[in-house]
């Protein structure tokens, strides 16, 4: 489906700009007054206002066809037939760029009369007198430029989650809070985006750059933190200016490189930035660098007006999580069933920690900030990751296994002959592909695997059950539970009757030597204002004990006259 839009007198191809510069300095300006350290040079308005269009005209199901370099040339806004896959999307705008085409190189042999009506109005779109020259040239330039107003909304929303946390830091670095409309352009606010050159999070940092300001490997990516990333974005757009002096080269310097900038700036002999995008040749300074400070200042005049584009928009609450500093190594589900949360929601909480964590191939890392949903009925944190058992606390992170690729490997093999799943080495090592692996590339193994090596136990051994009771976990052997508690493993097994310590099962309960079991447990009648962490401290245990033992879902459901059975101290 074809949908041709207005064009209001957009006469900009070629060189000859000269109309238009002519026609800004006359025609009263629309846009919003840009602040001194954004200035706004005459030759950049078409890209602008093209910039506004794909923001707020076009969703993601459609897009503009028009010239690359001189973005006021736009032939036609399309519709994309749905369902076709990248291949078949791809050979579909090929037949829409084709009569567009076309035209231009019939116009490009000199017919300027005799023109059918679109013959006109593409002719009509280039400054009177264009040349053949340029409409040749143009024929080879036709782009499809995906439509964003949707996503750009949807980044609106999310906007608020972080927006005063952006501005605080940004004033406190000392530089100008336009500059929280640069996600809108980078993410729409996405901390879940990611592109095809590996850029992750709000602020897309390459692995390369975000190693510079955050930490960045398999078990805690920064990058995909908003508030952390936040503070390395603001750290690099400072030392960028610093470098060049300018807001508009070091916003593409973010894009395109600070030194590539300050090359173009000495090539020209100007920080100019519409002589820069103008004359400015480099292979590496393509479509999206040369737009991008276009772009920047279109985001930040609807950012500006958000109501006038997009009507009422009510943007998410402010994040306002609880921070946990940790002094041991957890396992997720541990540290959920402490804090009253599903490991779902501390997921969306620590955007940070890579998937080998919740795929439980590591553990979330000492003194790693954690993040937790606010809880009014919650105990103090400090109280909370004491109520986690000792047999969920480890000194040590568990050990890498690694493994280095072959000639003729896939991760499916390795996964066979290691006995792991493929999908956990994928998630180990954060490929985007099972089929994308080299020769030489040394990958992680997780470490339940048969070649895989166990996590170290506690530096020392961890208080035992006060019911005197363990639960078998997966991944638990009999020699790491007595190791853990501090006794014989020939005991443990007596104890148990266990003939074979390799037919553990997970959730079978296990004696501790000397320990009695016969009546572990008492019962208490929940009273008016009682939390399950109240009751604990009342009879030291802990909230996911007294859970455990009474088959509680959601600590914060007890309800006054409840009988709950509490192990005895």
């Amino acid at each position: 489906m074809r949908i041709h839009v207005p064009f209001r007198c957009l006469r900009l191809a070629g060189p000859a700009l000269g109309l238009w510069v002519a026609l800004a300095m006359v025609l009263p300006t629309v846009a919003f007054a840009a602040p001194e350290d954004f200035p706004r040079p005459a030759s950049l308005e078409p890209a602008v206002t093209f910039w506004k269009r794909v923001y707020t005209e076009v969703n993601t199901t459609g897009g503009f066809l028009h010239d690359s370099r001189y973005l006021g040339v736009v032939y036609e806004a399309v519709e994309l037939p749905g369902g076709l896959s990248r291949r078949a999307r791809d050979r579909w705008l090929q037949k829409q760029r084709a009569p567009y085409k076309t035209i231009l190189n019939r116009l490009a042999q000199g017919k300027r009369t005799g023109l059918t009506a679109e013959e006109a109005r593409i002719l009509g779109m280039f400054p009177e007198g264009v040349s053949n020259a340029t409409l040749r040239a143009a024929a080879g330039r036709i782009r499809f430029q995906l439509g964003q107003a949707n996503r750009f909304r949807e980044g609106v929303v999310r906007m608020g989650r972080w927006e005063k946390h952006i501005r605080e830091v940004l004033r406190r670095e000392g530089l100008p809070e336009e500059l929280v409309a640069l996600p809108h352009v980078e993410s729409s606010f996405n901390p879940n985006a990611r592109s095809h050159v590996g850029a992750s999070g709000i602020w897309q940092f390459t692995r390369s750059t975000g190693r510079i300001f955050m930490r960045v490997d398999a078990v805690v990516d920064e990058r995909n933190d908003p508030f952390i990333a936040t503070v390395a974005a603001a750290q690099l757009l400072k030392k960028n200016h610093q470098r060049v002096d300018s807001w508009p080269l070091a916003l593409t310097g973010y894009n395109h490189g600070i030194a590539g900038m300050a090359r173009a700036a000495k090539r020209l002999g100007t920080k100019d930035i519409g002589v820069i995008v103008e004359k400015y040749k480099s292979r590496t300074f393509g479509f999206a660098s040369r737009n991008f400070y276009a772009s920047f200042l279109a985001a930040s005049d609807i950012n500006s007006d958000i109501a006038g584009h997009f009507g009422p928009v009510r943007k998410d609450p402010r994040e306002d999580p609880e921070i946990v500093a940790l002094q041991h190594y957890y396992r997720p589900a541990a540290l959920g069933q402490a804090f009253g949360v599903t490991v779902k929601a501390l997921r969306e909480a620590n955007p940070a920690l890579g998937d080998a964590v919740w795929a439980n191939q590591k553990y979330v890392p000492k003194d790693y900030p954690l993040r937790v949903p606010r809880d009014p009925m919650r105990g103090a944190a400090r109280v909370v990751l004491a109520s986690v058992p000792a047999s969920e606390m480890f000194a040590q992170q568990i050990r890498d296994v690694r493994y280095k690729v072959r000639r003729g490997d896939t991760v499916g093999g390795i996964a066979r002959r290691h006995g792991v799943r493929a999908s956990e080495i994928v998630a180990l090592n954060g490929l985007r592909s099972a089929h994308r692996i080299r020769i030489g590339q040394v990958l992680e193994l997780p470490i339940n695997g048969r070649s895989g090596r166990r996590a170290a136990p506690p530096a020392a051994p961890s208080s035992r059950p006060q019911d005197g009771l363990y639960r078998v976990r997966r991944g638990d052997s009999l020699d790491a539970i007595a190791r853990r508690f501090g006794v014989g493993v020939t005991a443990l097994a007596a104890e148990n009757g266990v003939a074979n310590p390799r037919s553990l099962q997970v959730g079978q309960l296990l004696k501790m030597p000397g320990s009695t079991t016969s009546n572990p447990s008492g019962t208490y009648t929940v009273r008016r204002g009682d939390t399950l962490d109240s009751i604990a401290r009342r009879h030291g245990t802990s909230a996911g004990r007294i859970a455990s033992l009474n088959g509680i879902r959601n600590r914060h459901r007890i309800h006054p006259g409840q009988e709950l059975q509490v192990p005895k101290n």
